[in-house]
């Protein structure tokens, strides 16, 4: 099974998912790091879609200034233009396999598209 990661070697469950991952003889994994390569606003609206989840959902609060930037209540199309100018405002980790994508908070949550 091929699967992606949209990794930040700085966070913890970013670290933790991807530990499952490379300890999983089965997955051929590309990780990605989004900070040095950011997904592009096309890439996230899918991502997001399979994920089930909305821009809004993926929007990193903690650690940025997206709330002093109005982000939280701004539209879809706002919050994704952020994210790809800025991509430390995406949450992460983000995980893609032929099952699905999952935003893997907690890490466990990759348990479901493996």
């Amino acid at each position: 099974m091929k699967a992606t990661i949209w990794h930040n070697p700085n966070c913890g469950t970013s670290r933790k998912t991807l530990a499952i991952l490379e300890n999983l003889s089965e997955v051929e994994l590309t990780v990605v790091e989004y900070l040095k390569d950011p997904p592009t606003r096309e890439k996230l609206v899918q991502l997001y879609l399979d994920a089930g989840i909305s821009p809004k959902d993926g929007l990193r609060l903690r650690g940025t200034d997206a709330a002093a930037r109005g982000l939280p209540d701004a539209d879809i199309d706002t919050i994704l233009d952020a994210m790809v100018a800025d991509p430390i405002l995406i949450e992460r980790p983000l995980v893609e396999t032929e099952k699905g994508v999952r935003l893997c908070r907690p890490q466990d949550k990759v348990l479901e598209i493996l």
